[in-house]
């Protein structure tokens, strides 16, 4: 490559790695507000009782992300492990907050 396509290509890569940068932050954010709401899901569910885990609701969301991601152009698989990575999170979260809603056992006196 002559030094003249190197430093075309180098300026690409800088615009292209800029838009790359932009886009993971606001991946972060939306994340961060998608942390936010099932935080609010999960402790609506700890008041109610309910469990943490939603089967049912879990397996619309991946037929959802699957077609929004063939849609997308975006290999279905990976959006679909994306997701249950996600949502192993969110559960976990939603586990904790139950946990710490449960008041714990106290011991009977009898005395």
């Amino acid at each position: 490559m002559i030094p003249t396509q190197q430093n075309e290509a180098l300026n690409e890569l800088e615009i292209l790695r800029a838009s790359i940068d932009n886009i993971d932050a606001a991946l972060i954010h939306m994340l961060a507000e998608r942390f936010r709401c099932t935080q609010a899901v999960g402790e609506l569910k700890a008041r109610a009782s309910l469990p943490a885990a939603d089967p049912d609701r879990e397996a619309r969301q991946i037929t959802r992300l699957r077609e929004l991601a063939h849609n997308a152009h975006l290999d279905p698989n990976f959006a679909e492990k994306f997701l249950s990575f996600v949502v192993k999170e969110v559960i976990r979260h939603h586990e904790a907050i139950a946990a710490q809603a449960t008041p714990p056992a106290t011991e009977q006196s009898y005395t």
